[in-house]
């Protein structure tokens, strides 16, 4: 059986904003409304995003591809519920990079200063 990773940020996205307090996320019995919740944000979806970056750099540096492949997933998931929290959606994201394509690191940089 052949997945088709291509909708997972959204479908997650789709997940995470039931999870929000506003559309009936309870902390007690979810992580991600735990994290969304009015008490808690963005502090505990901040220091999960600074925690996960670190453990992602020290797979890196230690050079296990499947920590890696995890620490990656857990950063990115925590980066959507940011997202979640300030209702942006993850193909703002995917769009950027794609306006992005194409262009060397070098001449994109040099844009966003002049912006």
């Amino acid at each position: 059986m052949t997945t088709d990773y291509r909708d997972v940020l959204s479908q997650l996205a789709d997940l995470l904003e039931t999870r929000l307090p506003a559309n009936g996320g309870d902390p007690q019995t979810s992580y991600s409304a735990r994290l969304l919740a009015t008490a808690n944000a963005p502090d505990a979806f901040l220091k999960k995003i600074g925690e996960e970056a670190c453990e992602l750099v020290m797979a890196a540096k230690d050079n296990t591809p499947d920590r890696i492949v995890s620490e990656t997933a857990d950063l990115w998931f925590h980066c959507l519920v940011a997202l979640t929290h300030y209702q942006i959606r993850p193909e703002a994201v995917l769009a950027e990079l794609a306006r992005r394509q194409g262009l060397s690191g070098l001449e994109e940089k040099a844009q966003r200063k002049q912006d």
